[in-house]
């Protein structure tokens, strides 16, 4: 396709001469008497062809990883921890070779979560690593929840690629957490720690059902009147729970950060304990502690859900068994109830 100036002394001496469907398509020759009008007829004419109206609407090629960082300016950035969830998705694009997304199909995410769980694919460190399939549906609900919300801001008109497929089934972990008897096992170990004031943190814990992060960066101006307030949160919801005047009177006076960093004060304070927790729940058996406790002593579980700062009750339910007479009908209502208590 070309414009030129055919010089034949005609009134109309610029030629355009196009293929719009390639050199085996249709030829458009058309005689302009100006440069600039033969230059615009022929941009409207490829840009015409090229939109393809009768398909409906231009063709989508933007490639997958074109689209995250499309969510990440969008969107992503307000995440609490926006960065951590770029790389991932970053790892799951390339993971998948960077295709074009209006192509994927349910096929492609499920080859590659094969491949994720049969070690193929290179983590963050350059590394094949087999992974659990937990991990494989946290990828497919970062992955989902990209298409879902670029649709959702009209910045993707296509059906999302991961619709229809399911997520793999996982076993109910064991909730673990502290008997009464071990409380004071790991209390002690925790104040012979290197670090003065572990055992506050593991009370603080222990007393308001807070995650490890959110209790080892408080800082002076979350404590007032016996409450301490949790902000940036995991919900991104701040919530506030009182404590007792005695936990209270143990934490710093000062305005900044209370603590420092010493998770790995009570990986070792448990260690010397000689208890065994379940993988992946070293500080996380403190909050299971404190909900597994608040529903055998009577609480409420909605009063649970809102000192856990759940935004699901579907995740403070799991403690519901813990409650004195959760499913207790189950022993009068039986078939063999008279018999038994008749005996």
């Amino acid at each position: 396709m070309s414009v030129r100036n055919t010089k034949d002394g005609s009134d109309k001496p610029w030629l355009c001469e196009c293929y719009p469907n390639g050199r085996e398509g249709k030829r458009i020759r058309k005689k302009f008497a100006t440069k600039g009008e033969a230059t615009a007829f022929e941009l409207y004419t490829m840009k015409k062809v090229d939109e393809k109206p009768w398909l409906g609407e231009k063709v989508d090629n933007r490639k997958l990883s074109e689209l995250i960082k499309r969510w990440y300016e969008l969107h992503g950035q307000q995440l609490a921890q926006p960065e951590t969830r770029l790389r991932k998705l970053q790892l799951t694009c390339n993971g998948m070779g960077d295709p074009v997304a209006s192509k994927i199909t349910i096929n492609d995410f499920a080859n590659y979560r094969q491949m994720r769980l049969d070690g193929e694919i290179e983590d963050f460190q350059g590394k094949k690593t087999k992974v659990k399939p937990n991990t494989i549906n946290h990828e497919h609900a970062y992955l989902n929840a990209v298409f879902s919300e670029l649709k959702r801001l009209g910045e993707w008109t296509h059906p999302n690629p991961l619709e229809g497929l399911p997520q793999f089934k996982i076993e109910d972990t064991e909730l673990a957490y502290l008997y009464p008897e071990e409380i004071p096992i790991v209390l002690d170990e925790c104040r012979n720690a290197e670090y003065e004031h572990l055992v506050t943190i593991v009370m603080v814990c222990l007393a308001t059902g807070c995650r490890w992060s959110e209790a080892e960066n408080l800082k002076g101006s979350q404590i007032a009147h016996n409450r301490i307030t949790f902000v940036k949160t995991k919900g991104k919801k701040n919530r506030t729970v009182p404590i007792a005047q005695e936990l209270a009177n143990m934490l710093p006076r000062v305005r900044g950060p209370l603590f420092r960093p010493c998770r790995r004060s009570f990986e070792r304070a448990i260690k010397r304990t000689g208890l065994i927790f379940p993988e992946g729940q070293m500080t996380h058996i403190l909050r299971h502690t404190f909900a597994s406790h608040f529903m055998m002593n009577g609480g409420n579980i909605l009063v649970l859900k809102q000192v856990l700062g759940h935004s699901d009750i579907k995740d403070t339910m799991r403690y519901a068994h813990f409650a004195p007479d959760h499913l207790d009908d189950a022993i009068t209502k039986n078939p063999i109830a008279e018999l038994l208590c008749g005996s």
